[in-house]
C-alpha cells in the first residue's frame, strides 16, 4: 500500500505546469513561505473530503511522509502550494490504484467502484489528455475546476452516454476512451474572498 500511496504522491507533484489560487490556499502559502508545518497540511488535507470520510482519513504529504495515520482505507494529500488552485484530495483505494497507474503509465484494473473527493477545486487540468501539461487548441483545458466528486466504474461502456463537457452544468466523463476515464461530479465553488 505504501507504494501506492507514494505514487498517489507523485501523481500530484507530476501535475506541474499546471495552477490560480483560493482561500486555504492562500493561508496554506501563507504559513509556509518556507515549509507548511504537518498541523497546516493536515487542516488543508482534510478540507478535501467530507467529515465521514475525513475523520478516519490517512494524511498523507507529496513526499510520501505519512502525517497523520488513519483507522479507515481513504488518504487525503494537502495542496501543492507551488501549483494553481487549492487542490487537496481525498483517495479511496481504487483510485489510488488508478492513479498509480497513471502515475506509472500502465493500465489500471478497476474491479469496483471508487470514489476521489476534491472539495476545494482542482488544478488546471486537460478534459481529454491524462497527460497534458499546458493549454492546446485541441485538449479542452480546464483553468480553474471547481470543487468535485470523482467516480471510477469497472465498466466502461457506462460511460458512452455522458456528457464529456466541463461547462454543461452536471455530471461530465474525464479522460473518455482513456483507462483513466471517471465520471466528475461538479460541486459548487466556494464563496470569493470578500475585499476589504
Amino acid at each position: 500500500m505504501r507504494s501506492t500511496l507514494f505514487s498517489s504522491a507523485l501523481l500530484l507533484a507530476g501535475l506541474a505546469g499546471t495552477a490560480a489560487g483560493q482561500s486555504m490556499h492562500g493561508q496554506h502559502t501563507a504559513a509556509a513561505k518556507g515549509s507548511p508545518n504537518d498541523a497546516t497540511l493536515i487542516l488543508n488535507a482534510l478540507s478535501a473530503g467530507p467529515a465521514s470520510v475525513t475523520a478516519g482519513a490517512t494524511v498523507m504529504n507529496h513526499d510520501g511522509r505519512v502525517l497523520r495515520k488513519g483507522t479507515n482505507d481513504w488518504v487525503c494529500m494537502p495542496d501543492m502550494p507551488d501549483r494553481p488552485n487549492n487542490t487537496p484530495m481525498c483517495l479511496d483505494a481504487p483510485w489510488r490504484v488508478v492513479i498509480d497507474a497513471w502515475v506509472n503509465k500502465k493500465i489500471p484494473t478497476v474491479s469496483q467502484v471508487g470514489f476521489a473527493y476534491m472539495l476545494q477545486g482542482d488544478i488546471p487540468v486537460s478534459n481529454t489528455d491524462p497527460y497534458a501539461t499546458g493549454l492546446t487548441a485541441t485538449n479542452d483545458w480546464i483553468q480553474h475546476g471547481d470543487p468535485h466528486i470523482m467516480v471510477l466504474i469497472p465498466d466502461q461502456k457506462l460511460l458512452d452516454g455522458m456528457s464529456t463537457d466541463p461547462t454543461a452544468g452536471g455530471p461530465f466523463v474525464m479522460w473518455k476512451g482513456t483507462p483513466y476515464a471517471h465520471i466528475m461530479l461538479p460541486g459548487t465553488p466556494p464563496p470569493k474572498p470578500k475585499k476589504k
